[in-house]
């Protein structure tokens, strides 16, 4: 979605001027003028997306369809899930392979009636777009839809504040996704998000989504929130940021993805492999192909944040890693990150120093999420506040 480039030739999102009106600070991102954080600041925005509800801009994501009734087999020649047997109205988290089975983009798959609606990182849309149609464009039509806004709602009060708004959405349960309508606008609403906690994405026409926004923004449980949250959020949440913790470098087992690989895509399932990249992730996955580095979650044994590139470091001074995103996690108020280190320092409980301005600062691989994840299995009330825990979407 792009309306008229800044003057340093970004393009923005329909909120655009919304932004600005609420007196956000704008960074470039994508190719997009995207706002970082908001006057309140990046940890009081974190801070009510975990205990309210927190309103993102997202538009500048990649949405498209794919269209025919070879389409859900096409797709599965280009990622190592189960799309075939994705029930409509289901949502997958998915990854777009290339032939060395390295990670193209991470993105979200749901089935619907006619179609698949797949949401595709913003850095890498056009290049993801390309790749699609240039694989199996012969197979199915790939309409892309950039006249379309994507918002997330995320939050515990996230599904009951959409809901005065959409009623009905409080039906949908954790990677549900369903057509609604907002004023005659059509809106396609997900159960799923970013941030580890329940919400909502919202993709709409772009030209309704400042009104809606504006709804939305309107309930006393919402505020707006940008880029800087999003990623403490994310990263809380043991999520991976596309080109941070995972790239064409990494196969999905390496990345501690072999959870996204349905039993039916892998060896012995009935469609097994027939993925770019099967003989080296499917052989990681059965231990016939080594696996030599793997992504962990490190927290920090002392007070200092250790942020991405910061070289890792075993007992002896020897170099097994590198930190891939890192920050101080406002809800835990600890500094946190992740890495790619070697396998054989990749086990919970290993200790590690990160070299931080030339001095090392002990750390310690330990389990991801940092935050338990709150996402909701079973349809609630539109008026309870959101509980429970699952994987990461």
């Amino acid at each position: 979605m792009s309306a008229t480039p800044t003057p340093d030739g970004l393009r923005t999102t329909p909120l655009h001027a919304l932004h600005r009106e609420l007196g956000a600070r704008m960074v470039p991102f994508a190719g997009y003028s995207m706002p970082v954080q908001y006057p309140a600041g990046l940890v009081a925005e974190h801070h009510h997306t975990r205990g309210a509800a927190g309103l993102f801009d997202v538009s500048h994501m990649g949405q498209l369809r794919l269209v025919g009734p070879d389409a859900a087999a096409a797709f599965e020649t280009l990622v190592p899930i189960d799309v075939v047997g994705l029930p409509v109205g289901r949502q997958r988290y998915g990854l777009l392979l290339a032939d060395d089975g390295g990670i193209l983009d991470d993105l979200m798959v749901c089935r619907r009636e006619g179609d698949l609606f797949v949401v595709v990182n913003g850095a890498c849309k056009d290049a993801d777009i390309a790749h699609i149609r240039a694989r199996i464009g012969d197979r199915c039509e790939v309409v892309p839809l950039p006249e379309r806004a994507l918002l997330a709602l995320q939050g515990p009060r996230a599904v009951e504040v959409l809901a005065r708004l959409v009623p009905g959405v409080e039906r949908l349960v954790f990677m549900d996704g369903a057509a609604f309508t907002w004023e005659g606008a059509g809106l396609f609403v997900t159960r799923s998000g970013y941030t580890g906690e329940d919400g909502c994405e919202i993709s709409l026409p772009g030209e309704r989504a400042e009104a809606f926004a504006r709804a939305l923004l309107a309930q006393p449980e919402v505020l707006p929130v940008g880029l800087g949250a999003r990623n403490s959020l994310r990263l809380e949440a043991g999520l991976c940021l596309y080109g941070n913790d995972i790239d064409t470098a990494t196969s999905p087992v390496e990345a501690g993805l072999a959870w996204a690989i349905q039993k039916v895509r892998r060896t012995g399932g009935a469609r097994a492999g027939g993925f770019p990249g099967a003989a080296r992730i499917l052989g990681q996955l059965d231990g016939s192909v080594p696996v030599t580095r793997r992504r962990v979650g490190l927290q920090a044994l002392e007070r200092v944040p250790v942020r991405e590139h910061t070289e890792l470091q075993d007992a002896a001074g020897a170099r097994v890693g590198e930190v891939c995103s890192g920050l101080l996690g406002p809800t835990i108020d600890q500094p946190i990150a992740m890495a790619w280190v070697d396998a054989a320092h990749a086990g919970d409980g290993t200790r590690l120093q990160a070299i931080v301005r030339g001095k090392p600062v002990p750390m310690q691989v330990v389990p991801m999420p940092f935050v338990p994840q709150r996402y909701v299995r079973a349809a609630t009330p539109a008026a309870a506040p959101a509980t429970g825990a699952a994987r990461g979407a």
